[in-house]
């Protein structure tokens, strides 16, 4: 095993204030969905249950709760998440084998990927399975880094982990989200400068794997042929994928408007969830699609920046994985709505309406303004081992 590229390990003197262009960001970014959402899923809304305002409600109290739970992240000691990082970890996956026990995982179209909470409503564990991969390969390559004998470092335990995640939200019939948890696991294990004498063999074998599972369902299949074929059965597996393309060429440069009924929008079922940008796009049209980049692309920057300037390796790494998943998932959903992935059942960051997807979204978020504060005497990695 190679050394380390990611190196944080440097003398710190700031004073711990969290970095306030990320916070904008955060703000703006959750500032446009919200609106996004509003102006977009209100025809689904009144059709579907007669309030227009149904989803955005909805989305408001979830977004209440993720603002709570990002503020208690920026302000909680990044020590005392890691030394409750095994409580996460094992939490997260007995909450993804609960979605297959009878009478508390509920199953949607032919999928076991919700909990039932009792008063509360559902809870999506692949959510959170997400941001506990992160942690526990950051935790893990941060260990492996602090052994003085290079010869001691190992990959190995990192990516049976990582293939543990995958499976169980594979098991759960959410192939995008597995194949969503691979690529960022496998981005972050190439970012410590593990050799690819160890990524490649798992490329080698995840990559026809994941092509196996595709082949299983044969949904996934006719989703496949959709993709490839976009004339193929428009009147079902390619329906949402068409009437998306219809209302992004409807948008033009400038967009139709907010308050124009969105005629193509409206017509695309659940628009509020993963599609919600193709309305975004018909009301704000090419200007929109500009502005909502620039934010993304500010709000990673910032990020980014964030983790290689963090105090220690862990942090460092927790900051590269968490802008990782909300910058590669943005962009794995834009391109589903554009056309240019296969349809899947990414959320898209902010904009789509669930909350198990916003109240993480603000928690990485948290995370994120947390390890921007680089506090004098954190740069000791070792001292953080759990």
């Amino acid at each position: 095993m190679t050394d380390f590229i990611f190196s944080a390990e440097k003398p710190v003197e700031s004073s711990g204030k969290i970095d306030i262009q990320l916070i904008i960001s955060v703000i703006l970014l959750l500032g446009l969905g919200l609106f996004a959402l509003s102006i977009c899923s209100s025809a689904y809304a009144e059709r579907m249950f007669h309030d227009p305002g149904y989803f955005i409600k909805r989305q408001l109290i979830n977004t209440g709760l993720g603002i709570v739970v990002m503020i208690v992240c920026a302000t909680i000691n990044i020590k005392v998440i890691r030394r409750l990082l095994p409580v996460i970890v094992i939490a997260s996956l007995i909450l993804c084998l609960l979605t297959f026990v009878p009478g508390i995982g509920s199953e949607r179209n032919g999928a076991q990927r919700w909990i039932i909470i009792p008063f509360v409503g559902s809870l999506q564990p692949s959510e959170i399975a997400k941001l506990a991969m992160v942690l526990f390969l950051a935790n893990y390559f941060d260990k492996q880094y602090s052994l003085k004998n290079e010869n001691d470092r190992s990959v190995v335990q990192g990516l049976i982990g990582l293939g543990i995640f995958v499976l169980l939200v594979l098991l759960q019939k959410d192939f995008s989200t597995a194949v969503f948890i691979f690529v960022v696991g496998i981005f972050i294990i190439f970012i410590t400068g593990s050799s690819l004498i160890w990524i490649l063999p798992v490329l080698g074998l995840g990559v026809p794997a994941l092509l196996l599972f595709v082949f299983m369902e044969p949904y996934r299949v006719q989703r496949l042929i959709a993709f490839c074929n976009p004339e193929y059965s428009q009147s079902r597996w390619n329906y949402q994928a068409m009437a998306a393309e219809r209302a992004i060429s409807a948008g033009g440069i400038l967009g139709t408007g907010s308050g124009s009924g969105l005629f193509f929008s409206s017509r695309i079922p659940e628009i509020q969830a993963d599609y919600v940008f193709a309305g975004w796009v018909e009301a704000m049209g090419l200007l929109g699609v500009l502005v909502y980049f620039a934010l993304l692309l500010f709000f990673s920057y910032r990020g980014f920046r964030s983790a290689f300037n963090a105090a220690d390796r862990f942090q460092g790494l927790c900051g590269v994985g968490c802008t990782a998943l909300i910058l590669f998932q943005s962009l794995f959903n834009c391109g589903v709505v554009g056309g240019a992935v296969p349809a899947t059942g990414i959320p898209l960051p902010f904009f789509s309406s669930g909350g198990s997807s916003m109240v993480i979204t603000l928690c990485i978020c948290g995370l994120l303004m947390n390890i921007s504060r680089r506090k004098s005497g954190d740069s000791n990695a070792s001292e953080y081992l759990v």
